[in-house]
């Protein structure tokens, strides 16, 4: 356990003060009523991940748990049941619990021999950057020589430290990992630099804390002499920055900074402590309007109780016309009383009845003891994030953000309710309630926090985001006697009272609360755990390549010594008239020596630059991806944002993309369009679905859509007339009205009879009482509520509901006030259930106002209402609702059941015990809960259904379809009906009328076996397959997209049986002959599952993309996860490693960045390698005229500089800015995508090439240099000999520089002035160090070589001649490949260059590949005696030929199809 977890005792163990109070868990006295806020659980269940700025893996933490915490826990008693998180991660019961006392001493058994605590909790201080200004410099060091190839430098220096290894000078061979090394660790203080900012800022952020107070949970913090210098350093270190910033930043740069200076000082002076207006200022709710002169309420949520079984407690009034037992305290708007006066409506609070008091005296319930002595100098006072402690009194204010989790104490509002915004924690931003405990509630002022005392049992801290159990002890004395004994009274404390770090106070004006967790043990950070690290296919290949690199440097090394030492061993040569003798002294040592020698001297062979390098292009790659403003949604400001820099190159080689379907394919926006009521379908709509229907039955959709909207039109101006003379609706706006059912308002109206009507107005009553939606006033004139709802789904009913005129006005801590077409009520709401992923369902227990009845209204899935409905009568309902339900799904729409259960007072009064006991369980609290819910909904009776649509994303259709033109399959993985994804799939080309579903479905009793039976079915009827291993092994090699002919779909029960490894990989060769794939009913870990299946099953790149929580796991088992900022939230995009806005930005950001940087990428590496090795082979070839002895044909800085400075841009350069078609064509032609499926651009094939390349230009470097020189020397004007070694090595030098950036530029297909000025510049920098370090004596031997060489003809007609001679292999072969063997993009560019896409001059990039072309370009298109042009060949397999099928067809290229033709009628001309 991390350190400090508190003091950790079991549930079982009791309060020190006394030490004879029972177990809370089995007190029958202790009756609570449950306070669950709808929004409190995920639909999914789990919790949500965190952003990025928060990491810790829990694991880490349990790790650093203090020896007195584990000695603590040792002694405590197991806990008697088990609280399992729903996130699968360390069950909370098996972790220690903790104790906070506040103004109660701790126990002797929690202190040390110094009466300090035992354990230390974690510092609220976090950090997400690597360094501090101290340890910047060691630690970074330490980080950078973990790669191998520095380490490899670093000893090439130290090799050269020594004299005996030959080199020339040692401070000169540390230039090159120098400059690496400052490179890099200037881009890693960047990167930390704004982290650090960030951390600054976090743990800086005021706050305000209870000072003048002793906490008796923590020590006082001696703060080391260490940490003082750390503190220190920081300090300067800001006030540094700030200076930079402020004196570098001009004139007005400086005068913010002041006024913001000035603004600090003023808020740190002001006074804190008074609560001004705390009474008078307080939110105003029905609650607070109808109760101003009650000092004491019973709390919705829970009631303090006795433990005591002594004291005679009476149970509660049964009287539940007086309770409310609601945990829904969202009141954010009340109508104003005046509005309503005026419209001649009575005055909703004029005859509320107040509260029925219980038995239970609630005066006693109460923390404060006014017997306490108190110093009365406490006071709330500024302070930081940072100073906050466990067990410290904190004081949130409005839009303040929270520092800690807080279990709240008191508000501002009279009934303990407060609002939060989660956006920080989960991406929602509508508001959520949170209320305080009520013992709490007389808590005002400082002076109250020191007369309070209590002690709260606390589970351990988990990640679970929507679980947390805690109970407040404290012992309660009598205020009119104070001389009997204590009662001992609790409450429970869950997650509905708690405050989580990251979230912002809202509509409250303050909050005071206890601290109960910091730091890294807060929910938030938790939650932050490390998401899977990605490399690059490209980057885990590299490493192979450089291995390479060091099998030919240690052959080359292994060579010189070897021959060095045998050379020395012989006594019949020269060596021994001409040398003094050896190094070594004996030809083995010789030869060790001379090895290490040629390590020193061969060094350019391992390119350690080149990791610098693929760093800055990769970086500059994702500021590219960044900035693009096509890929930019400004309707929430979002652009597409790279989450890992270095992976880009991955982009350019997916091949499958898993999607999600609502809110990724979908708006997520939803609009209710269809109701059935009583056997009756109403409302009239035209959806994408219906418009994929009409496709596929051969129909034109687009006059099918014109008629149907207009008629729509026309029904929806009747529909507003026909509710006008029901009720006139100030609330009602046409514009946005989406339900068009003009006979639902004449049945209302009674138009099909009472029976009719009754059943309709019941049904739009259940819509508007059955949800956990919160009210907002847009506006007063005209009248305008905004609905915060959990979900759009739920928007979108409250929605219909408002329209025909049952308008939800607001909420009270006693249920909701309705507008029922005209008349103001309140609904009292006794008890919400909440909707969950598990329940899929959700239940308000309502009484009505009219008759006094008590009545449950349910809605959810079908398949779960519909179990559920009583089994005497509504046959007919039961299936003419189904039918209904069954034609909306087929019409593409989402469908829900309503329904419904009148309870007596008995029955309700029954299960209310048994829900306040489950919701007062200090141990498995959810899954009692549940229990005693799914009792009471039972015996359901029918109301109807609803449908609503998620509306396509705009350019879903046309993305899907440029995606698959460009090879990739999509397969898409949702929680919707089978019905409903096949019709969305026909909408968004997905799927069209020429294909055959293979609709995969195993009965309840089949299992394993059905599901093998109809898999080998299936593949031997549509594939003639057997499904052996071969098969799949021949499936794995064949990358080409599966014929348009079949698309399969499977619902999540069959695909849990096929994901079963006995049929997992027959499963995956049947999926690979369907061209579109959709997965129905399926969980977040089916998703993951189905992606590890591909990925690992054929080896090929995924990309997953998605919105919600749900599609977390699946969007870190890909290759690479795409997050979409959207209406459920930034879960995903908090996962993901790239986040955009919207789908149809995918097709770009694959299309047209992801090829792009694969391709330039994999050109710079092919060409990094080629340059070293044609530099290094020249030294090597010189070694055999000297018995390779290690000595340098250059001079030594040649090979410093030469990765450096000469040959450094160029290929930098062309993995930057490379292009061979612009943007407009790579998406007007997708299939140029599929060379990096095929993965063409880059391997092991290419890399030998290249290598091979370079071995022969350097021989041909050298070679013409030795053959000039070989017969006798050149002289200078001056007479001077120019065969020196230095003067040799200027030639094979400068021919070797010269070679290897022309052939950079030879491999560029973009040439413009930017490549060939960086060309020349590299050059010349050659030149010009040659000239400068060569005039001066610090050269040495080298002194006046350049003047010499540079004004001698021979140097310059050689330097020719060997250029020529090398690059012209290369120009020769490009040339026939690109005349006779053409690739794709050949026959693309030639064709820009005739002109033949200028059309895409007057389009927008976003405009390309919106039009389509049905059908794919063949021969069969032309004419029968229409030759073909050479252009359209291409090179087989390397490429999809232009005249294959589907090769340069659709999208907007009808002009090719049109060039094609032309070329043929100037031909017979």
């Amino acid at each position: 356990m991390a350190a400090g977890l508190g003091n950790v005792v079991s549930v079982a163990d009791q309060p020190s003060i006394p030490d004879d109070v029972p177990d809370s868990e089995s007190s029958n006295d202790l009756r609570h009523r449950r306070l669950r806020w709808a929004s409190t659980r995920h639909p999914n269940g789990r919790p949500r991940p965190m952003s990025r700025l928060h990491r810790l893996s829990l694991g880490a933490r349990l790790k650093r748990h203090s020896t007195a915490s584990e000695r603590i826990a040792a002694n405590d008693l197991t806990s008697s049941g088990e609280n399992k998180g729903d996130d699968g991660d360390v069950s909370p019961s098996a972790l220690p619990h903790r104790r906070v006392y506040v103004n109660l001493p701790l126990p002797p058994t929690d202190l040390d021999e110094h009466g300090q605590p035992l354990t230390q909790y974690p510092r609220n201080k976090t950090r997400s950057s690597k360094y501090t200004p101290l340890t910047f410099l060691p630690k970074n060091l330490w980080l950078q020589f973990h790669n191998v190839a520095n380490i490899y430098f670093l000893f090439i220096v130290i090799l050269g430290i020594f004299p005996i290894f030959g080199a020339s000078n040692p401070g000169l061979d540390a230039v090159p990992i120098i400059v690496i090394v400052t490179i890099t660790g200037i881009k890693d203080a960047i990167e930390d630099y704004r982290r650090t900012i960030l951390d600054l800022d976090l743990n800086n952020s005021p706050t305000q804390i209870l000072t003048n107070w002793k906490n008796p949970n923590v020590s006082e913090d001696n703060v080391s002499l260490w940490r003082k210098f750390k503190k220190a350093s920081t300090r300067v270190s800001i006030r540094f920055l700030r200076f930079l910033k402020r004196y570098l930043g001009g004139r007005k740069r400086r005068m913010e900074i002041d006024a913001q200076e000035r603004r600090r000082r003023e808020e740190e002076m002001a006074d804190e402590d008074q609560l001004s207006d705390t009474d008078a200022g307080r939110t105003m709710t029905l609650a607070t309007i109808q109760s101003e002169n009650t000092d004491h309420r019973i709390s919705e949520s829970f009631q303090m109780h006795e433990i005591r079984r002594s004291h005679d407690v009476s149970r509660l009034s049964h009287d539940l016309s007086r309770r409310s037992h609601d945990v829904s305290r969202m009141s954010h708007d009340v109508p104003r009383l005046s509005h309503d006066v005026s419209r001649g409506r009575q005055n909703p609070f004029d005859d509320i009845p107040d509260y029925r008091k219980p038995s239970i005296d609630l005066s006693h319930g109460n923390v404060l003891d006014y017997n306490r002595d108190i110093p009365g100098t406490a006071r709330f006072k500024r302070s930081y994030w940072k100073s906050v402690r466990v067990g410290d009194f904190v004081r949130i204010r409005n839009d303040d953000e929270i520092p800690a989790d807080i279990a709240i104490l008191a508000t501002s509002d009279s009934d303990g309710a407060c609002y939060v915004e989660t956006k920080n924690l989960d991406g929602e931003t509508n508001l959520k309630v949170r209320q305080a405990v009520r013992c709490g509630a007389k808590i005002k002022h400082s002076r109250d926090c020191e007369r309070a005392a209590f002690i709260i049992e606390s589970e351990a801290p988990h990640p679970n985001l929507y679980s947390y159990s805690g109970v407040v002890r404290w012992s309660q004395r009598n205020p009119t006697d104070p001389r009997l004994p204590p009662q001992e009274m609790a409450e429970p404390i869950t997650i509905n009272n708690l405050l989580l770090r990251g979230c912002t106070l809202r509509n409250t004006q303050w909050v005071i609360g206890v601290v109960m967790f910091t730091g890294q043990e807060t929910k938030i950070m938790l939650n932050a755990g490390e998401t899977p690290s990605k490399r690059s296919r490209i980057a885990r290949e590299l490493n192979i390549n450089v291995l390479y690199n060091f099998i030919i440097l240690f052959i080359l090394c292994f060579v010189s010594g070897v021959v060095e030492g045998i050379d020395w061993g012989m006594s019949n040569n020269s060596i021994q008239w001409f040398e003094l003798g050896s190094i070594g002294g004996s030809p083995p040592v010789d030869g060790l020596v001379t090895f290490w020698t040629a390590v020193i001297l061969f060094q350019s062979l391992v390119p350690v630059s080149l990791y610098v390098s693929i760093e800055i292009i990769k970086t500059i790659q994702a500021f590219f991806i960044w900035s693009d403003t096509y890929i930019y949604y400004e309707e929430i400001d979002y652009p597409c944002t790279p989450k890992s820099w270095n992976i880009s190159d991955d982009l350019g080689q997916i091949e499958y993309i898993f999607s999600d379907k609502t809110g990724t394919l979908t708006q997520n926006v939803m609009e209710l369009k269809k109701v059935t009521v009583n056997c009756v379908s109403y409302g009239e709509a035209y959806t994408e679905a219906m418009a994929g229907i009409q496709k596929r039955q051969g129909g034109n959709a687009e006059i099918e859509a014109a008629n149907a909207l207009r008629q729509i039109a026309i029904s929806k101006e009747k529909m507003v007339q026909d509710l006008k003379t029901i009720y006139d609706n100030p609330y009602l706006n046409p514009e946005k009205m989406t339900f068009v059912g003009p006979q639902y308002v004449a049945d209302l109206k009674g138009a099909s009879g009472p029976e009719q009507a009754a059943a309709t107005h019941n049904f739009m009553l259940a819509l508007a009482l059955c949800h956990s939606v919160l009210t907002e006033r847009v506006s007063e004139d005209p009248p305008v509520l905004e609905f915060k709802a959990q979900s759009p789904d739920e928007a979108a009913l409250v929605g219909t509901a408002r329209d025909v005129g049952f308008t939800l006005i607001g909420r009270t801590q006693r249920g909701v006030i309705l507008d029922v077409q005209g008349r103001i009520q309140e609904y009292s709401v006794l008890t919400t259930l909440e909707f969950n992923s598990t329940r899929k369902r959700m239940s308000a227990i309502v009484r009505m106002p009219d008759t006094n009845r008590i009545v449950l209204f349910c809605k959810g899935a079908d398949s779960v209402i519909y179990s559920r409905l009583r089994k005497d009568g509504q046959e007919k309902l039961k299936e003419s609702t189904a039918e209904h339900l069954e034609m909306y799904a087929n019409e593409g729409l989402r469908t829900l059941c309503i329904a419904q259960r009148v309870l007596t007072e008995e029955e309700y009064i029954l299960w209310s015990k048994e829900y306040d006991d489950a919701a007062a369980a200090l141990v498995d609290r959810e899954e009692k809960m549940e229990i005693a819910a799914d009792r009471i909904e039972r015996e359901l009776t029918l109301l109807g259904g609803t449908a609503i649509e998620d509306r396509l994303q705009d350019g879903v259709p046309d993305a899907i379809q440029l995606l698959a033109d460009a090879g990739i399959k999509l397969w898409v993985l949702t929680g919707d009906r089978v019905e409903t994804a096949i019709n969305i799939g026909f909408s968004c080309n997905l799927l069209n009328t020429d294909m055959e579903l293979l609709v995969f479905q195993v009965s309840a009793e089949g299992g394993l076996q059905e599901a093998e039976q109809k898999l080998m079915d299936y593949m031997s009827q549509y594939f003639e397959l057997k499904g052996t291993v071969e098969e799949l092994e021949a499936a794995k090699k064949d990358h080409s997209p599966p014929d348009p002919t079949y698309a399969l779909v499977i619902d999540g029960e069959a695909l849990k049986l096929v994901l079963d490894d006995s049929l997992k990989m027959r499963f995956l060769l049947l999926c690979k002959q369907c061209k579109a794939i959709l997965c129905c009913r399926v969980s977040p870990a089916q998703k993951a599952a189905v992606v590890k299946m591909v990925k690992n099953g054929l080896g090929v790149m995924t990309l997953a993309i998605g919105d919600g929580a749900n599609d977390v796991a699946m969007i870190q088992a890909a290759d690479i996860g795409v997050g979409i900022a959207g209406e459920e939230g930034r879960q995903a995009v908090m996962s993901s490693d790239y986040a955009v806005g919207q789908f149809r930005f995918l097709s770009r950001l694959l299309l047209v960045h992801g090829r792009w940087s694969y391709r330039r990428l994999a050109e710079m590496i092919a060409n990094f390698f080629y340059k070293n090795i044609v530099f290094t082979l020249s030294l090597f070839w010189y070694q055999i005229y000297n018995n390779f002895d290690g000595s340098y044909l250059f001079d030594y800085t040649y090979v410093l500089l030469y990765n450096l400075a000469f040959t450094s841009l160029p290929v930098i350069f062309m993995g930057i800015l490379d292009q061979d078609v612009d943007d407009k064509v790579s998406l007007a032609v997708p299939e140029l995508y599929q060379r990096g499926i095929l993965r063409k651009e880059w391997s092991q094939r290419k890399f030998w090439m290249y290598i091979f390349d370079g071995l022969v230009q350097s021989v041909i470097c050298f070679y013409f240099t030795y053959l000039l020189f070989y017969t006798g020397g050149f002289v200078t004007p001056s007479g001077l000999q120019l065969n020196p070694r230095e003067s040799m090595g200027v030639f094979v030098a400068t021919a070797a520089v010269i070679v290897a950036n022309v052939y950079v530029l030879l491999n560029q297909y973009r040439w413009d002035w930017l490549f060939c000025l960086l060309i020349l510049l590299s050059i010349l920098i050659m030149f010009f160090w040659t000239g400068v370090y060569t005039a001066s004596t610090y050269s040495a031997g080298f002194f006046g070589s350049g003047a010499e060489v540079y004004g001698s003809l021979i140097f310059w007609a050689c330097l020719l001649v060997t250029c020529v001679a090398s690059l012209l292999p290369r120009f020769l072969s490009k040339a026939t490949q690109k005349l006779f063997f053409p690739l794709d993009v050949d026959i693309i560019r030639e064709q820009i260059r005739l002109g033949e896409f200028d059309y895409l001059k007057h389009l927008e990039p976003d405009q390309v590949g919106i039009t389509s072309i049905s059908g794919p370009m063949s021969r069969e298109k032309l004419d029968d005696n229409v030759p073909t042009p050479t252009m359209t060949t291409s090179n087989g397999s390397d490429s999809v030929t232009a005249n294959s099928d589907g090769a340069i067809s659709n999208n907007g290229k009808q002009h090719f199809v049109n060039f094609l033709h032309k070329e043929a009628e100037e031909g017979f001309q």
